[in-house]
């Protein structure tokens, strides 16, 4: 397991090297250039005396391979992902702060996610083609239906409207009011993890029509186990395998739809320091927000793969 494990590690390091690549030519490529923003902001003459010593300041001078191995050297020896270009304030601080905000939101959704989906998707294969199913199963597809941005817009704009109470726009930390603060990030975990359990719903279902299939769950029948002991200890287990891998394979959305939630309920978290350094072209936090993020989806599908053994006894780690 131990070799597994630091095989596994050793493999991210050129995933992330290949990643960090291409993140950092593509903010450079968006349309908008950071210094015509600086002298706009400082009512700075756009001469190109200024300009090239704008540019001599921020390191834009040098040719953009010289500027990735100065940015990539620091990230991998220091762990320095910069400075912002505007605050001047290490983005590594930056990123720490807003990180804890959109972890909690995204286990937030998570887990809800897994409360709706898990029980929702047994219930439906085991009854199935009842009512109960097919409310399952219309609840699910309604979900994939609704794109999660309109019910956050729906969720601020019709019960201020009708009843004149919209969610709390001012952020708490969770050290100031901690009910007040979960109350706050239920809602947009809410439409996250709603969203995410459609699929994983329909996958649960799926995978265990066809574990209930098997011999072995019908010896568990004729041996006179209740319902509960078959579904919980035989059948959900076997059946949870590809329902986690689809779990895995949903981090990139989930860590993007957090994107748009912070935005929608103005939460501070990465989401939100993305799209404010997008708009001023921040480059140095733009790239370390995407490595951060990379680091996060490779270290989540490390887990997933690491769940298989815990959930099947046969899966081996050579």
């Amino acid at each position: 397991m131990q070799a597994y494990i630091i095989r596994r590690l050793l493999a991210l390091v050129p995933t992330l090297l290949f990643t960090s690549v291409i993140v950092f030519i593509t903010v450079r490529l968006i349309p908008g250039d950071v210094i015509d923003l600086m002298l706009t902001e400082n009512d700075i003459g756009a001469t190109r005396q200024s300009r090239v010593q704008i540019e001599a300041a921020l390191g834009f001078d040098k040719p953009m391979h010289v500027q990735y191995f100065r940015w990539i050297g620091a990230v991998l020896l220091d762990g320095d992902l910069g400075r912002s270009l505007w605050q001047t304030t290490p983005v590594t601080e930056l990123v720490m702060e807003r990180l804890a905000v959109t972890f909690e939101l995204g286990l937030m959704a998570l887990l809800i996610a897994l409360i709706v989906a898990l029980p929702l998707g047994a219930y439906s294969a085991m009854r199935q083609d009842t009512i109960g199913d097919y409310v399952g199963r219309s609840f699910a597809i309604l979900m994939l239906a609704i794109p999660g941005f309109w019910k956050a817009t729906m969720i601020m704009v019709f019960p201020s409207i009708w009843w004149g109470w919209a969610p709390e726009v001012e952020f708490t930390p969770f050290r100031d009011d901690p009910l007040r603060h979960l109350g706050q990030m239920l809602i947009p975990a809410a439409i996250l993890g709603t969203a995410m359990s459609a699929v994983t719903m329909r996958m649960t279902r799926t995978m265990m029509l066809e574990v209930l299939r098997q011999d072995y769950i019908r010896t568990a029948w004729a041996k006179g186990l209740g319902e509960k002991l078959v579904v919980m200890r035989h059948a959900l287990r076997n059946a949870l395998i590809p329902v986690v891998t689809v779990i895995g394979l949903q981090a990139p959305l989930l860590i993007g739809g957090t994107v748009i939630m912070e935005q929608i309920f103005v939460i501070p978290g990465m989401g939100l320091l993305l799209l404010e350094a997008v708009s001023q072209r921040d480059y140095p936090i733009i790239t370390g927000v995407f490595l951060v993020v990379g680091v996060a989806v490779l270290l989540i599908n490390l887990l997933v793969d690491l769940s298989y053994g815990l959930l099947d006894p046969k899966v081996r780690y050579a």
